[in-house]
């Protein structure tokens, strides 16, 4: 399951990547294992989500995941059982660093939002933790 030592100084962050342009328009420049601290093993975006809808309600054993909102907003409720914190996504050269020890909910979604992940493992259904309850209890046994 969980390592204690692999989760010690896990905190999801905030990273902010310049942006070039010129009167031609603008370019961000993400790379792995540079701008984002993990090698990418898979990429999707959310897209057409209503404004009233949350989405996530998970947590992870280990993967890492990068969210840019590239198109429009949204917002983040992170829990790592220490601290619970919102952040805002609204522009594209702010992104999220998620570590796999924080609970997340997407909501708040602009109409225009277009969420980009990306991930430092392939989908397994087995690294998700989608029960709270579980969630705490995996992660209060790690902070002990």
């Amino acid at each position: 399951m969980i390592n204690n030592d692999s989760i010690i100084n896990l905190e999801s962050k905030i990273i902010e990547v310049k942006v070039l342009g010129d009167d031609r328009g603008l370019l961000t420049v993400i790379e792995e294992n540079l701008t984002i601290p993990f090698e990418i093993k898979r990429v999707f975006y959310i897209y057409g989500t209503q404004n009233e809808v949350r989405r996530g309600f998970h947590g992870h054993f280990k993967t890492r995941q990068a969210l840019i909102s590239v198109a429009g907003s949204c917002k983040v409720h992170l829990d790592n059982l220490i601290r619970t914190q919102e952040v805002i996504l609204d522009s594209p050269q702010k992104i999220l660093i998620l570590e796999p020890n924080d609970w997340h909910e997407m909501y708040d979604f602009s109409e225009d939002c277009v969420l980009l992940v990306l991930a430092s493992h392939h989908y397994d259904s087995e690294d998700y933790i989608r029960d709270y309850k579980v969630f705490t209890e995996v992660y209060s046994e790690c902070l002990k």
